[in-house]
């Protein structure tokens, strides 16, 4: 099993925003297991879309997905004016 944490650090005033965007968009997505996480300590504006996939097979099926899923699209519409800086993280659960 593998976690992916796609991490931002939204702009200053955007990130409910972004969170609220973000699980929106989870909830049309082909995703099995989601969450939306806000930071509490750490940088400031940290929202995190972390979801589980069986294997890379998995992730990479997704990503072909949502570059052709146009309702997924449509509810990421205009989330990159709301962040600044951004990553991903791909882990193994031991």
């Amino acid at each position: 099993m593998i976690v992916v944490r796609n991490c931002f650090v939204a702009k200053p005033g955007h990130a409910s925003k972004l969170a609220a965007q973000l699980k929106e968009a989870a909830a049309s997505g082909k995703f099995t297991k989601w969450r939306v996480l806000t930071d509490l300590t750490g940088e400031f504006n940290r929202v995190i879309l972390e979801y589980d996939v069986k294997d890379l097979a998995e992730f990479d099926a997704q990503m072909k997905d949502y570059a052709t899923n146009q309702a997924f699209r449509d509810k990421m519409k205009g989330y990159t004016d709301l962040w600044a800086t951004g990553s991903r993280e791909i882990l193994q659960i031991a």
